[in-house]
């Protein structure tokens, strides 16, 4: 029975810093960052992307209906539709940020792309 223990507990010690650590915005060192749709607002709502860099936004629409990506800075109209993924790809972008939105939801579906 203590043999059981030991792997079990380092399985449950191993597993708690991914409960226990905040969702941090995301961040995209290699080109590639997901921002996920869901109850109408972008998750996460904070990209922080390598600035001089080409990245793809992959933005994953989780809802049951349509929305349209959108940002005048990025110069970026993209529908997606309900339960779909699209691939923007951005930049390279100057230090600074840019502003996203979901034009169908525009009052919940805000965020900012941020390029350092």
């Amino acid at each position: 029975m203590r043999r059981l223990a030991v792997p079990f507990v380092a399985c449950v010690l191993l597993a708690l810093p991914a409960v226990l650590v905040p969702a941090a915005p995301a961040s995209a060192a290699d080109g590639d960052v997901t921002i996920v749709i869901k109850d109408h607002k972008f998750e996460p709502a904070e990209v922080t992307v390598p600035a001089g860099k080409k990245v793809t936004l992959v933005v994953d629409n989780q809802d049951a209906s349509s929305e349209e990506f959108e940002s005048k800075p990025l110069k970026v109209e993209k529908i997606i539709g309900p339960k779909k993924q699209a691939r923007i790809s951005v930049g390279p972008l100057e230090p600074g940020r840019y502003t996203f939105f979901g034009e169908f939801h525009e009052s919940t579906a805000q965020g900012v792309l941020i390029a350092q």
